[in-house]
């Protein structure tokens, strides 16, 4: 089976690099990647996980919790993206600066720690999308195995099943400040809005959950099949109750539901048009 090579393919890939400190965030790429990197090198990879306020805390917890399991070395360091100038400001390549920053403290880590290579979790599907952050990748000579074995989400849900990860079939997260159109500053007090709105949705029983912030209007996406439990009005009006108290004078739901990286849609038509 061709997932089975690429699995194969990605152990003896891994086996080469000697030791390893994994970008890890407890997401269903980086989870899959690090315990792979684990089964195949042991003592010699660590994972870090960088805390900030683009970081919800439930997502910290969950991460934390795995390593601690599976007895794995977790590194926890401060990457607070708000302090990096020009991130606030939430310019189209906004990705990048936090990339950078990011992975530039991890190979600090890796260095202190005499480890050999960092590696982080995209996958061939991350190719489809705008991703300015895979630049400081490149530029960082930071590996990104699950990319060059030619892995995509799917096959990665599939393993982690296999595998019986916990983060098998968990919903797609992407840091905080992408709920923000670009142009628009981000701020921590919108950041913690965001945040509680979106626990607000979970703690109700939704999945896959992204409050946009549009200033005072707040757009709601939720996967194609939860879209409608909005036709039950009670659920509408409690959203609607507690949106208000978060600040927001009016709560929309995007009749499209959940889709990777819309807020990039803006980016794609100004290009259409100039093309």
């Amino acid at each position: 089976m061709e997932i089975e090579n690429k699995l194969d393919n990605l152990k003896k890939h891994l086996k080469q690099l000697k030791s390893i400190a994994v970008a890890y965030s407890g997401g269903v790429d980086s989870t899959f990647l690090l315990k792979i990197a684990h089964e195949m090198l042991g003592e010699n990879v660590i994972a870090v996980t960088a805390r900030s306020s683009t970081y919800p805390a439930r997502e910290f917890r969950e991460a934390a919790d795995f390593v601690q399991k599976t007895g794995i070395r977790h590194v926890v360091i401060t990457s607070e993206e708000l302090d990096i100038e020009g991130f606030s400001d939430n310019p189209t390549n906004r990705c990048y600066y936090c990339k950078r920053e990011l992975l530039s403290k991890i190979s600090e880590v890796a260095r202190r720690l005499n480890i050999q290579h960092v590696v982080e979790g995209s996958n061939v599907d991350d190719l489809g999308d705008y991703r300015p952050g895979m630049q400081a990748v490149k530029e960082l000579g930071v590996g990104s195995p699950l990319k060059e074995v030619g892995m995509g989400k799917e096959e990665i849900r599939i393993l982690s099943k296999k595998m019986d990860l916990p983060t098998w079939d968990k919903p797609a997260f992407a840091c905080l400040a992408s709920r923000f159109p670009y142009g628009q500053k981000i701020t921590s007090d919108k950041l913690r809005v965001v945040d509680q709105a979106e626990q607000f949705l979970l703690n109700m029983g939704f999945r896959q959950v992204r409050v946009r912030h549009h200033g005072s209007i707040a757009r709601i996406e939720v996967s194609a099949a939860e879209r409608d439990k909005f036709f039950n009005t009670d659920l509408m009006d409690r959203i609607c109750a507690k949106f208000k108290q978060l600040g927001f004078m009016y709560t929309a739901l995007d009749l499209q539901g959940y889709r990777t990286g819309s807020m990039n849609e803006v980016i794609d038509t100004t290009r259409n048009k100039t093309q």
